[in-house]
């Protein structure tokens, strides 16, 4: 019995021997390890290495040896014909989620989970993907770059193909270096920031893509808003120093400069700050009539709040991470007349009546990213089934190349992974919700 085992770059598995009837194929780069001996204890451990990744990657086996191997080619293991493949009939789909499950943001986190749940219940209920059922696996990155490689990490080890994530720029942006190295599919279904498309990891042969919009885009909407609205009047413009809000508060505060405005003032502040005395003092000195927040609802809120505890009536004005019911439970009545730009709501698209209907009927949200990740998972469905496969490479060919159906719409990618959907419009707090303005 004849066993070559690869090993995978700086993680050995275990061993290798020389000479082999097959070799199997898998989505993961491994690197050749020296001949060794071949015990029984080394091959039951290769054996048993072979399983999972053919019951959790889709291994597909065909009739080589061992001569030759590249270190850079795609490989797995090299196994006699002996050992056992599980049939396409017992297979399953790991797939996963990622984002802020705990902490500051978990109300984000929530909406990913409720969108992503859903999508794979009704996919399964359809005959899921390839007719394999998908099973989901959810990574708590609490918005934290680190974590967020942490996250991506364990995606790796649990054999996901794909994952929908993450939710913040910062965390997404970093996290995408290790799904393109691993050969993992990435749609974000939140985050924002450019950088996550304009400079994948791999360019034009990432696999990054998002189903959100961009920073540049909803900073454009938002400062020719501001432009008209308060022309010859006075706005401010403070951000929270990430990916996310700083990037946002300078797009916006771009648009509104190029529009004829000038900002008052453009100033950071810290994520989980609680005391905006200083800010709202500043405010009131400069008599700012509008206020542009590039950050989260939490801080936002307590702005809000605390300016209007000192009688003041500048309008706060956000992005779309103030689309969660918990903005208002933080402000109360001080959130009247907030405004903050998010996309068209998919909840009205002819596509997301059914998904809306049984969401709503098992009373749970449809709120701010809920069918954005519904969305980026059947997009991934929509590509495997179109490429036949969970291949990295030909889902992302298919892709590049196709039109999906979704609950935002139809669309397509371009270039760099981004979609062709309606940009940004904005929305106004008012009496515990929001509505859509013209």
């Amino acid at each position: 019995m004849k066993l070559c085992l690869m090993m995978r770059r700086n993680r050995p598995l275990h061993v290798t021997c020389t000479g082999a009837d097959y070799r199997v194929f898998g989505r993961h780069k491994f690197f050749q390890s020296s001949p060794t001996n071949c015990s029984k204890t080394a091959f039951e451990y290769v054996e048993t290495q072979f399983k999972r990744f053919v019951f959790q990657s889709k291994l597909s086996v065909c009739s080589k040896g061992c001569n030759g191997m590249k270190t850079s080619i795609f490989a797995a293991f090299v196994v006699t014909a002996s050992l056992f493949v599980a049939s396409s009939a017992d297979a399953q789909i790991s797939i996963g989620i990622a984002g802020p499950m705990d902490g500051q943001y978990t109300s984000f986190g929530a909406q990913m989970r409720i969108g992503a749940e859903q999508a794979v219940a009704d996919i399964n209920a359809a005959g899921g993907v390839l007719g394999e059922q998908l099973v989901l696996q959810i990574g708590d990155d609490a918005c934290d770059p680190k974590q967020a490689v942490a996250v991506a990490n364990q995606m790796v080890a649990s054999g996901v193909v794909f994952v929908a994530g993450h939710f913040c720029s910062s965390s997404s942006i970093p996290a995408s270096a290790v799904y393109f190295e691993e050969g993992i599919i990435q749609i974000s279904p939140a985050s924002i920031n450019p950088k996550l498309t304009d400079e994948r990891p791999g360019g034009p042969d990432g696999g990054t893509y998002r189903v959100s919009g961009r920073d540049d885009e909803q900073g454009a909407a938002a400062g020719a808003y501001l432009s008209e609205i308060f022309a010859d009047r006075k706005v401010a413009f403070v951000h929270d120093k990430t990916d996310y809000g700083k990037g946002l508060a300078e797009a916006t505060k771009a648009a509104f400069e190029a529009g004829g405005g000038t900002a008052t003032f453009f100033e950071s502040y810290n994520v989980g700050e609680r005391d905006y005395s200083a800010l709202v003092s500043k405010l009131q000195q400069e008599d700012v009539d509008a206020l542009y927040v590039g950050g989260y609802h939490t801080e936002a809120g307590l702005m809000v709040r605390q300016m209007r505890e000192q009688g003041m009536d500048t309008v706060l004005i956000s992005g779309d991470a103030l689309m969660t019911d918990e903005f208002w439970e933080l402000t109360g009545d001080a959130g009247e007349g907030t405004l903050m730009t998010f996309s068209p709501n998919p909840e009205n698209n002819p596509q997301a009546a059914d998904v809306v209907r049984s969401l709503k009927d098992a009373g749970k949200t449809t709120e701010g990213y809920v069918l954005y990740t519904y969305a980026a998972i059947q997009t991934w469905a929509q590509a495997v089934e179109a490429a036949g496969s969970t291949d990295y490479q030909a889902v992302r060919k298919a892709l590049n190349a196709g039109e999906f159906n979704t609950v935002l719409g139809t669309f397509a990618f371009d270039a760099k992974g981004d979609i062709s959907l309606p940009g940004y419009v904005f929305y106004q707090w008012s009496d515990g919700a929001y509505e859509q303005i013209n």
